[in-house]
């Protein structure tokens, strides 16, 4: 399952829920929720959170927080239906792969850390 940070624009959501993908929105049910309650809100059920926020790599890296997996997104405004279309690409291929992973997704590359407390 996918945790959609309030940053996910409503047609990406709308894309992943057509193409067969499970997502909560905090932007359309739990608007205004805190970094670091959706962190601990991504535990249970176990939910890999996608965002356009970096503050979550400080979250899981800096704070050692547990998470099951990050998905950043990184591009520029005028890349938005390519990176829509790099990331729709990227879970079909990898949804088995996601959790235990900070994964960062640009136009240009994909990078997958370890989640060091997972």
């Amino acid at each position: 399952m996918i945790l959609a940070d309030e940053n996910i624009e409503d047609y990406l959501i709308d894309t992943l829920l057509v193409e067969g993908f499970e997502v909560f929105s905090i932007k359309r049910e739990l608007r205004g929720m805190q970094d670091l309650d959706i962190a601990a809100y991504s535990l249970q059920p176990p939910r890999i959170i996608l965002t356009e926020d970096k503050d979550f790599g400080d979250i899981v890296f800096a704070n050692k927080k547990n998470l099951c997996g990050v998905i950043l997104l990184r591009y520029h405004f005028s890349e938005t239906q390519t990176i829509n279309s790099i990331l729709l690409k990227f879970l079909k291929e990898n949804k088995h792969n996601l959790f235990g992973n900070f994964i960062t997704i640009s136009v240009n590359k994909i990078r997958t850390r370890p989640l060091p407390n997972y």
